[in-house]
């Protein structure tokens, strides 16, 4: 290599590594900021985030498949490969020290353009939304502290609501719900109807994408999954059928800034309820209706707790002992690679560590907290009713 070539070489190098480092600090500056100021990182989903991820979404919109799950798998077998071919490529090369040079350059660069690629677009679209205003803040919901009593009315009332929607839904031969509806457009048009009361939600929607490998989703109890790095929202084609609908809202509640899973669970429940597809109704209702008494468990009486058990229809009883039954064949399975009860454990970890990584101090419990924004919704606008 000619002296020229090397320093041009050298030149294209500190190029890239200026440009490395300066992403690099970006990121840390962003989060550094969001962590900092509630209110930037509030402006920053306002005014930021739509205009970055909308054409984003769209152009990884159109592929057939869940590109995040392919760039997993990529990863998953490249990244081992990749060392296996270094080593190799090294002992080949040994004689010649310019080869050597430039392959372990190849490889440094490459593997930090990647890294900061993950970096960039988790703190664009995931890190920094874990610090903006609450749903409650950005739309007045009061947060109040309810009593027992109360809980036992919002359990009463999805009860009723449940119980009337799982009469009108379709059933197999074992009485078991049937997804009849198309559940990618409807799912957008249940987010684009709350656009009016939360404007939040409007804009552009992505398409729902099913995973490839949704039993090993079904292993770690995973029901749907967002993916900051591709800007899409997949759910699990194998588990139980209504909770897909749910699900789907709940993923592309993410897409809009509302990465908080407790916040997810409420636009899903929201999305579904006031949709105008019953079998969406029934999803949402169903939903919110585990959390709420599983919350009743915790907070209300045994004889209470018993008679709310009991008031659940024929059909609801069904569909809830259906899903149970889902996911203890899936972790009594031996179909996995690895078997489930190790995914699944792993998987737990790996969501509690990076909640708390990301200010949410109790971790996956943060999930329930949906059942506080269901009371102020309930109170707030259905009691009378």
């Amino acid at each position: 290599m000619t002296l020229e070539k090397i320093k041009l070489s050298n030149k294209h190098r500190k190029i890239q590594r200026n440009i490395i480092i300066g992403l690099i600090l970006f990121c840390g500056l962003l989060n550094l900021l969001a962590w900092l100021s509630e209110s930037f990182a509030g402006w920053y989903r306002e005014n930021i985030f739509p205009v970055i991820t909308t054409p984003f979404a769209f152009l990884t919109e159109k592929l057939p498949f869940s590109l995040g799950e392919i760039l997993i798998i990529i990863a998953l077998i490249g990244v081992p490969l990749s060392v296996i071919v270094f080593v190799v490529l090294m002992i080949v090369k040994r004689k010649s020290k310019d080869a050597k040079r430039t392959i372990r350059h190849v490889y440094i660069y490459a593997y930090a353009w990647i890294i900061v690629y993950i970096l960039l677009t988790e703190t664009l679209n995931c890190f920094v939304l874990y610090h903006t205003p609450s749903f409650a803040e950005m739309y007045d919901y009061p947060g109040e502290t309810y009593t027992p009593s109360q809980l036992e009315q919002l359990a009463d009332f999805l009860i009723e609501q449940t119980n009337a929607f799982s009469e009108q839904v379709e059933r197999d031969d074992e009485g078991k719900f049937v997804l009849t509806a198309d559940l990618d457009e409807t799912a957008k048009e249940a987010m684009l109807n709350l656009a009016e009361e939360y404007p939040q939600l409007d804009g552009y929607y992505t398409t729902p994408k099913s995973v490839i490998n949704s039993f090993f989703m079904s292993q770690q109890y995973l029901m749907g999954i967002y993916f900051p790095f591709t800007m899409e929202a997949n759910y699990n084609d194998q588990m139980y059928s209504l909770n897909m609908p749910d699900t789907v809202c709940h993923e592309l509640a993410h897409t809009k800034g509302f990465i908080r899973e407790d916040e997810a669970n409420f636009i899903g429940f929201l999305a579904c309820y006031e949709s105008d597809n019953t079998e969406y109704n029934y999803s949402g209702s169903l939903r919110a209706l585990k959390y709420v008494l599983s919350k009743c468990e915790d907070n209300c009486s045994d004889e209470t707790v018993s008679r709310l058990y009991n008031e659940l229809s024929d059909g609801v009883r069904t569909d809830w002992n259906g899903n149970v039954a889902y996911w203890q064949e899936v972790q009594e399975s031996d179909e996995g690679i690895i078997d489930s009860e190790t995914v699944a454990k792993a998987s737990d970890k790996a969501m509690e560590a990076s909640l708390k990584l990301n200010g949410v101090e109790d971790g996956k419990k943060s999930y329930g907290r949906m059942v506080d924004l269901l009371l102020d919704w309930y109170f707030m606008n259905l009691e009378d009713e």
